[in-house]
């Protein structure tokens, strides 16, 4: 089955490696890139999207610029310490010879669907801003997408940037309260899964061997990230979040989803949350249960998932 997808990203290591995944998947038609700030600023998002479609041969994909900050809240720094000032680990980058597209992030998602209605997934792996404006732009958007596939949040396993709060729920929970909550078919693939799936360093070197000047970017920019893994959690690899919205959309029998309610925590000391109601299950009172029914991945076939993503790339 192929998959026509828009790609929002902030990239950012791990977001590169998924981008390689939606620029060489031959099940994957991929009508654009839309930036975000998030793990570098949105600048620096729009250079890296048009650097790792050039090193990948695929120059022809639009990329068009968004969000630059939140829609309520300031904005937090971008964590250099992750990923690097440049987003992909401070190595050398080639100089970007592509141009962005004229459009706005948002008014590009509100074409591209309207071009082909019922058949366009969005895949976000950033804060969610740009498909919160283009709800804003078109509410109909809901009813034209075919799937919405959202990398962000926790539903068991709690935060890593709060107690309880994921990186891009946090970062625009205002936004992410609107998207989650829209009526669209969305699968939430979180924290749950993510952490379930360890790229080592001899995957990385299958795909540094099968990609090119693009795998040295990959490889050299996942050292870096690396080191933050090893320092911050103990693990001995790192783990490749937005790539496992790709698993999803692609090899969905790795993973268990469960159907409920969710809805975003906006202010407080648990902004970024999100908290998720299984469909059926009676609470205290019915208000965590009102919003649009949704599928929120639980568990994952980690390995499977990890040999998966360098199986694609090597």
């Amino acid at each position: 089955m192929s998959h026509s997808i828009i790609f929002d990203t902030d990239p950012g290591v791990d977001d590169a490696q998924a981008i390689a995944i939606a620029l060489r998947h031959p099940e994957i038609e991929l009508l654009g890139l839309t930036t975000t700030y998030g793990n570098v600023d949105v600048t620096t998002a729009t250079h890296n999207a048009l650097l790792l479609a050039q090193l990948a041969g695929r120059d022809d994909v639009p990329v068009a610029q968004g969000a630059a900050g939140p829609l309520v809240k300031a904005r937090h720094p971008a964590p250099a310490h992750i990923h690097g000032a440049n987003g992909l680990g401070d190595i050398d980058l080639p100089e970007v010879t592509g141009r962005a597209d004229p459009r706005s992030a948002a008014q590009f998602i509100v074409d591209t669907v309207d071009e082909r209605p019922g058949e366009v997934t969005l895949v976000a792996v950033g804060p969610v801003g740009n498909l919160a404006a283009a709800l804003q732009l078109d509410p109909t958007l809901i009813d034209k997408v075919k799937r919405v596939v959202i990398m962000g949040g926790s539903i068991r396993e709690g935060g890593n940037v709060t107690p309880v709060a994921e990186a891009n729920m946090f970062n625009d929970p205002d936004a992410a309260s609107r998207v989650l909550t829209a009526g669209w078919p969305l699968t939430l693939v979180g924290l749950d899964v993510t952490h379930r799936c360890v790229l080592s360093e001899s995957h990385m070197a299958r795909i540094a061997a099968g990609q090119g000047e693009l795998g040295r970017v990959l490889a050299d920019s996942y050292a870096f990230y690396r080191d933050f893994y090893r320092e911050f959690l103990g693990i001995d690899g790192c783990c490749p979040h937005d790539s496992c919205a790709l698993a999803w959309l692609l090899r969905p029998e790795l993973f268990t989803t469960a159907p409920g309610h969710l809805n975003v925590v906006t202010r407080g000391e648990a902004e970024g949350q999100t908290v998720f109601a299984p469909e059926g299950r009676t609470f205290i009172a019915p208000r965590w249960s009102q919003t649009p029914l949704v599928e929120a991945c639980l568990e994952v076939d980690g390995d499977a998932v990890v040999e998966w993503i360098a199986d694609t790339l090597a």
